[in-house]
């Protein structure tokens, strides 16, 4: 099967598979030959039993992955869920497509944390500093307002204005109406 006929959507946890000293010739002829056809292995495993996985053996570089996918009764479809059809303004379009592109930049993805990870980390080594038999109480959380209608116009114009690449261009755009008039 071709990765490329694969929805995105299948998969879900990625894991690296190392040949055992014996099967090393077996598993870089498995690895050229999906890297030269562009094909992936599917398979089912059993990693945490006793719950069974859809899985795709892929290339990866100069290694084979084992990535877990979802069975099709698993997945959910757009049109199940209750999605507005409401249609932005054509100057909310505009400032929105204004703002994402000030916003773009490379996929750095070491720029990315669990922080939640980091902090329950946190809270186990302190707990076992501290001998403590409970846990830390913890801190009050903001309670959600209640719904509000939200002007998105004034929300993009005001992101805009903060991203200092939109201010340039509405500046310049001022002054070529300026010239025109």
């Amino acid at each position: 099967m071709e990765l490329a006929e694969i929805d995105p959507r299948f998969f879900n946890e990625p894991y690296f598979l190392a040949p055992e000293k014996a099967g090393a010739k077996a598993y870089n002829l498995l690895r050229l030959v999906l890297e030269k056809t562009g094909l992936v292995g599917i398979a089912k495993v059993v990693i945490r039993p006793p719950r069974e996985h859809l899985a795709a053996v892929k290339p990866l570089d100069d290694a084979l992955m084992l990535e877990t996918m979802h069975f099709a009764d698993e997945l959910r479809e757009p049109a199940e869920l209750d999605i507005s059809k409401a249609k932005p303004r054509t100057k909310e379009l505009e400032m929105a497509n204004t703002l994402v592109k000030a916003m773009a930049r490379e996929w750095q993805p070491d720029k990315y944390q669990d922080e939640y990870r980091e902090a329950l980390l946190k809270l186990i080594e302190q707990k076992a500093k501290s001998g403590a038999k409970s846990l830390p109480s913890p801190k009050a959380g903001q309670k959600a307002g209640p719904d509000k209608i939200i002007d998105l116009a004034a929300l993009l114009k005001q992101s805009l204005n903060q991203s200092g690449k939109a201010g340039r261009k509405t500046t310049r755009h001022r002054s070529a109406h300026k010239k025109a008039a």
